[in-house]
């Protein structure tokens, strides 16, 4: 896309009060980005940088619903403002569909 992923507000947080420490994040993310916690017995986000922007499959596999994610929306319009933002030479064009 262009932009460093560290210009894009996207990852994850877990909720203490709701997290069970299951680890059913840990298994559905191949990215890195939860471990135990293995004094609290919960998960933490360890690794938010290497969560992929817009991918929120773990929050649907978290039995407790411990998992949250910004707006996509809202990430989706701030993408579009950074992209613009980008001199016209680094912009890539966008991919041609069949």
């Amino acid at each position: 896309m262009g932009l460093p992923r560290e210009a894009i507000p996207w990852a994850p947080s877990i909720d203490p009060e709701r997290c069970i420490g299951c680890g059913d994040c840990l298994d559905v993310c191949p990215n890195g980005v939860y471990a135990l916690n293995e004094q609290t017995n919960q998960m933490d986000v360890v690794n938010p940088g290497q969560c992929v922007v817009l991918c929120d499959k773990c929050a649907g596999y978290c039995p407790q619903e411990a998992i949250r994610f910004p707006d996509k929306e809202v990430t989706k319009a701030h993408l579009r403002d950074l992209l613009r933002s980008l001199p016209a030479s680094s912009r890539r064009p966008p991919p041609e569909h069949p």
